[in-house]
């Protein structure tokens, strides 16, 4: 299959998506909240908000957990696009907590992986309820597709500009707007084990963006085509709305 992406297209699209978005269903001072991580995503969805919204009503919020060594790249962000932010730490939060859980039950290491991003998720909404804000989910389709975001971590948000393209497409995106190449090409890493995104993957995110795109089937590569489904399969709940009981009102 022949796939060709338009990064000026598309980037021209989503920041009208944007505009068009809060014209729509915000007021003229209505803010765009946005977590600020220094990587991909977060530079280019806070970039593209500028764009639509101007940079007086975009606002970052930075949340190390206690030292956070890369937060030079979070900051080298807003200077950039001379944007208004907090710096919030969530450290102190986030101990307090876990050991409170801990006098009632063992934390799993889910529990201790994901608080961090809820926590974050919550300093997010109480920032924008403060500044008539709208929170920016900054998720791509590449993560998304394999689970790599929390439910009701950096999974939530009021709107998506970037949920719908891939990693290759955003860099292609970041790339247009002119963005630092450190910023929009900084190495994902996990925070915990020091291992990149891609070396815990066992695949790069190019060979799962072709697959995504249907540019490649993987028929060469079989076990990694295995492993893409089975993570998909797995995480679908967290792309789909919550299950209900829906009641049938009697006719």
């Amino acid at each position: 299959m022949s796939y060709s992406f338009n990064a000026e297209k598309v980037t021209n699209e989503v920041v009208e998506w944007v505009r068009d978005l809060f014209e729509r269903t915000a007021s003229p001072t209505t803010n765009a909240v946005i977590g600020i991580s220094g990587g991909k995503d977060s530079s280019v969805a806070a970039a593209v908000c500028v764009k639509a919204l101007g940079k007086d009503r975009v606002i970052g919020v930075l949340m190390p957990q206690g030292e956070q060594a890369d937060i030079a790249y979070s900051r080298l962000l807003v200077d950039t696009l001379g944007i208004k932010s907090y710096t919030i730490n969530i450290g102190e939060t986030v101990s307090t907590f876990m050991n409170e859980l801990s006098k009632h039950m063992e934390p799993s290491e889910q529990a201790r992986v994901n608080t961090p991003a809820r926590v974050r998720m919550t300093t997010l909404y109480a920032v924008a309820a403060c500044h008539n804000g709208r929170v920016v989910n900054t998720c791509n389709l590449s993560e998304d597709w394999l689970g790599y975001s929390t439910k009701f971590g950096d999974a939530a948000g009021d709107f998506s500009p970037l949920s719908d393209l891939t990693v290759t497409e955003v860099l292609q995106v970041g790339d247009f707007l002119g963005f630092p190449r450190e910023l929009v090409h900084k190495v994902p890493i996990d925070g915990l084990c020091g291992k990149t995104d891609e070396e815990n993957l066992g695949f790069t995110y190019a060979m799962l963006d072709k697959y995504i795109r249907g540019e490649d089937d993987l028929s060469s590569v079989p076990e990694i085509k295995e492993k893409i489904d089975r993570l998909h399969r797995a995480n679908l709940h967290k792309l789909q709305l919550m299950p209900k009981y829906e009641y049938k009102v009697n006719s």
